[in-house]
């Protein structure tokens, strides 16, 4: 645990620091981004990476925290940390709720449940026009506020996000490390094996799966106050695949590779603006990439390759000597 807490404080003394190295208003405001995906890359790594259960609706959390927290500000007047809230509990309910039903699936029909899911979300924003602006968008989102600061700067706005994220990767590190998170790693492993042993896996698996759909939803609230305006396209397909994407990349079952698959995605689409609509086939080249060649993702790939690299150089040193 001591070995964990180093982790956290080197973690938060970089997120601390980073805005002296990155001053520039456009680099805040990719990290700001960054932020926002590694909530949503945690979220989904702590079902898919320490549960074991595929979910490719969450984006549909994702735009429901900010449509939610959208509509209760502008709409209905609400204090934003209210709505925030609020929306985050109500979508926790929901996701309890429907994950009953929906984990009782396994494997490729548990990815299509949640897919259909993410689809009927993505419908209700793009059609609920009287509410939800439609396709056109819902703007006039305030910024948050906090007695006299208001967040409404690319640097406030950082440490805004990035405080949460500290706070979810501490709750997640500790979940993991707890007796709750060895038991989602022994459903993850072995379902049956574990239902032997005493685990309340349906359970289990019911409570991950709301508490990654609160996360998602407490992003997409921050999403919607510090990008003022929100629009369906945002909360689509494509946005599911990229957070599959993130977690596989950075490390499945690790939670500061969730970070790091957050950071190489968010950064990637600033150099593959040439594709247009096609990024989503370079993503899925990626994974399957990654999925056959380091398996492991960055976060255990990256000192695997260096291991390999130090033996190659003491082989060729031997073979000289």
């Amino acid at each position: 645990m001591k070995r964990e807490l180093i982790k956290f404080m080197l973690f938060a003394l970089c997120v601390l620091v980073a805005p002296l190295f990155f001053s520039g208003s456009y680099l805040m405001n990719v990290l700001v981004f960054v932020g926002i995906h590694t909530l949503l890359a945690v979220a989904l790594n702590l079902l898919l990476g320490y549960a074991g259960q595929i979910s490719l609706g969450h984006a549909a959390f994702f735009g429901l925290g900010a449509y939610g927290s959208g509509i209760l500000t502008t709409t209905f007047s609400w204090n934003p940390w209210l709505a925030m809230v609020t929306v985050a509990v109500i979508v926790a309910t929901m996701a309890f709720a429907i994950g009953f039903p929906i984990l009782k699936l396994k494997g490729h029909y548990l990815a299509m449940a949640t897919l259909g899911l993410g689809i009927i979300i993505f419908i209700v924003f793009n059609e609920w026009v009287d509410v939800t602006g439609g396709p056109s968008g819902f703007p006039g989102i305030p910024n948050l506020e906090l007695g006299t600061l208001v967040f409404d700067s690319d640097l406030k706005n950082y440490y805004l996000v990035w405080s949460f994220v500290l706070g979810c990767v501490l709750l997640s590190v500790n979940l993991a490390n707890s007796r709750i998170g060895r038991a989602f790693r022994a459903i993850h492993d072995a379902e049956t094996a574990a239902r032997v042993m005493g685990v309340n896996a349906r359970l289990l698996k019911v409570q991950v799966f709301a508490l990654s759909a609160m996360i998602c939803a407490i992003a997409g609230s921050l999403y919607a106050h510090v990008m003022t305006f929100i629009a369906p396209p945002s909360f689509g397909f494509n946005i599911s695949v990229e957070l599959l994407t993130m977690v596989v990349i950075g490390g499945l079952g690790s939670i500061y590779g969730s970070f790091l698959g957050a950071l190489l995605l968010t950064m990637l689409p600033e150099f593959l603006r040439f594709m247009h609509d096609y990024d989503i086939v370079f993503y899925g080249g990626l994974l399957m990439v990654m999925t056959i060649f380091m398996p492991g993702g960055l976060v255990r790939g990256i000192p695997e390759l260096f291991r390999k690299l130090a033996g190659l150089k003491k082989g060729k040193g031997d073979a000289h000597a």
